[in-house]
């Protein structure tokens, strides 16, 4: 049974930052493709990056510079390290799996950029 369990949201001040979590298990994490994605009210839900095993991250212009994606592979972990946050990154945050062909969604933790 695939499991993905995000963690690391909350309510942070704008310019300030957040690491997000992603524990994965019931697949072979070192082969899947990962990634975050977000969903803002009343928006559709977005690609922030993602990453194969052997690709370099991909980044969605709106965070590049700001975020850094990496993995733990010896952890089945993502991260999602979120730097000069701003309003608009208010969102869900969904970790995502893509492994033979099939596509696996987190619960989402919610980021909220407040003053």
């Amino acid at each position: 049974q695939v499991q993905l369990v995000e963690s690391g949201g909350g309510l942070v001040q704008p310019g300030g930052s957040l690491r997000l979590s992603c524990v994965a298990s019931g697949f072979t994490f070192r082969i899947a493709a990962m990634g975050w994605y977000r969903q803002a009210p009343g928006k559709q839900r977005e690609l922030v990056a993602s990453a194969t095993s052997v690709l370099p991250t991909n980044y969605a212009d709106s965070v590049k510079g700001r975020f850094t994606f990496s993995r733990d592979n010896a952890k089945n972990t993502v991260f999602l390290q979120m730097n000069s946050l701003k309003p608009e990154d208010t969102a869900v945050y969904y970790c995502n799996a893509n492994f033979n062909g099939n596509i696996y969604w987190g619960q989402g933790t919610q980021v909220t950029v407040s003053s």
